[in-house]
């Protein structure tokens, strides 16, 4: 047991106790709201989906097909390893209906060696015939939500194009364990305009909130993206994270997080030929060993 906080294999060993799980990313060929024109194009300004989506992760295959691929790529190493589906791209609750994402999901579940599923998507794409029939499949097969919530700004929420507000994470959490389900917020380090004290202060207005897990990024400029482009033009508000600050910033978030929330993880890792800064060259093990050294 990680003697600081709760880490993420102690927090899926509360879930699944005695069984080894392993997340397999996979791609369901949905959009985001924020691309399709529903509240605006152009995506988040840092977003590059291909920065975060393992290589087995395709929408151009099946969900069954990327399950298969998924569990032989981590099979060969962990032959009696269960699985938790992780629907990562782009925004699984959004562009389709309640009846079509139930029969994806019970589908999921329904393959052998799959023990539950992550839902990935946005707080205004969660509305409560949404929340209520998930909530049914998790009776029977554990479903955990993840929330792009970033920051509880909605200064920053509207600078990045985000398009929903600090006000729907708070909703959104509150309806996703109003139906029993587990929740987990992502939040990002470094985003324009905001100080290491702001992010900081997210951190702690979601761990006021119902709760399980928080999974911390530190913004990377990823090349190509809108907001690289600003960096590139010297926009004064994109400042690039030190790696040391950023250590510090994540042993006081140890000090504040509760022991009962677990935090997934403090360190985003896109290909490093996607990412222009901060080049720090850790992965995220070494990260956390670096950080364990510094809280010792």
């Amino acid at each position: 047991m990680n003697p600081y906080y709760t880490d993420y294999s102690e927090y899926l060993s509360r879930i699944f106790p005695g069984i080894k799980v392993q997340k397999i990313s996979v791609d369901a060929g949905r959009s985001c709201p924020n691309r399709d024109g529903t509240i605006g194009r152009g995506g988040c300004l840092y977003c590059d989906n291909r920065s975060f989506v393992p290589s087995y992760c395709s929408d151009s295959e099946s969900v069954a097909r990327q399950i298969e691929r998924g569990k032989t790529f981590f099979s060969r190493k962990y032959p009696y390893m269960r699985y938790l589906v992780y629907f990562q791209a782009f925004t699984f609750t959004h562009g389709t209906t309640v009846e079509e994402m139930e029969r994806v999901v019970k589908d999921v579940v329904s393959h052998d060696g799959v023990v539950g599923v992550i839902i990935g998507t946005r707080p205004d794409c969660f509305p409560t015939p949404v929340a209520s029939m998930l909530g049914e499949i998790n009776r029977i097969t554990p479903v955990i939500m993840e929330f792009g919530a970033e920051t509880s700004f909605d200064r920053t929420l509207r600078r990045i194009n985000r398009g929903h507000t600090w006000r729907q994470t708070v909703e959104a959490v509150e309806r996703a364990s109003g139906e029993g389900l587990r929740c987990g917020l992502h939040l990002i380090v470094g985003l324009p305009g905001e100080t290491l004290d702001d992010a900081l202060a997210s951190v702690e207005r979601a761990c006021h909130l119902p709760v399980d897990s928080l999974k911390l990024h530190q913004l990377q400029l990823i090349k190509g993206t809108p907001l690289w482009r600003e960096w590139k033009a010297g926009v004064p508000d994109i400042q690039v994270l030190d790696l040391d600050e950023y250590v510090d910033f994540c042993r006081r978030v140890v000090r504040l997080v509760p022991r009962e929330i677990a935090i997934e993880r403090f360190l985003s890792q896109a290909p490093p030929e996607m990412v222009e800064a901060p080049s720090w060259g850790l992965k995220n093990y070494e990260f956390t060993n670096l950080l364990l050294s510094r809280l010792s």
